[in-house]
């Protein structure tokens, strides 16, 4: 959990409560690291924290949220507490989102959004398998 491991980098965070208010700075982060907004579908989304000097991010849901990406055919699972490393058109040392391949849920380790003309997200896991899908699948 966030609360217990990195305790310390609280006290140094801008942290958000409340659903509204964290559904708006998720949206403003994912926009200012130019991230497409629909990387990460969560809801009911109850704390959102920046550590701006070390880039780290968590974000907790109410519960776990499982999500299917149309465009790539694809399903992933977001656990009710995602964390990264965060920096412009990469997050890294993900926690809590997981992505189903063939009948396997692998961890998704790292997402990093390609800034050429053809646009794409570059997803890696702990196994280092790595898979990459337009942007436009991740556009809301």
């Amino acid at each position: 959990m966030v609360s217990q491991v990195f305790e310390p980098m609280r006290e140094r965070a801008e942290i958000c409560v409340g659903e509204i208010e964290c559904q708006k700075k998720a949206i403003q982060l994912l926009d200012e690291f130019n991230i497409p907004r629909g990387l990460l579908p969560l809801d009911n989304i109850v704390e959102i924290g920046l550590v701006r000097s070390e880039g780290f991010i968590w974000i907790r849901q109410t519960k776990k949220k499982d999500h299917y990406f149309e465009q790539i055919g694809r399903s992933v699972s977001f656990a009710a507490e995602v964390t990264a490393f965060i920096e412009p058109r990469r997050m890294k040392k993900v926690t809590g989102v997981k992505a189903k391949e063939l009948l396997l849920w692998i961890g998704v380790s790292e997402m990093l959004v390609d800034n050429s003309n053809c646009g794409n997200v570059q997803f890696k896991t702990h196994t280092g398998i790595s898979r990459s899908f337009p942007v436009s699948a991740f556009l809301l």
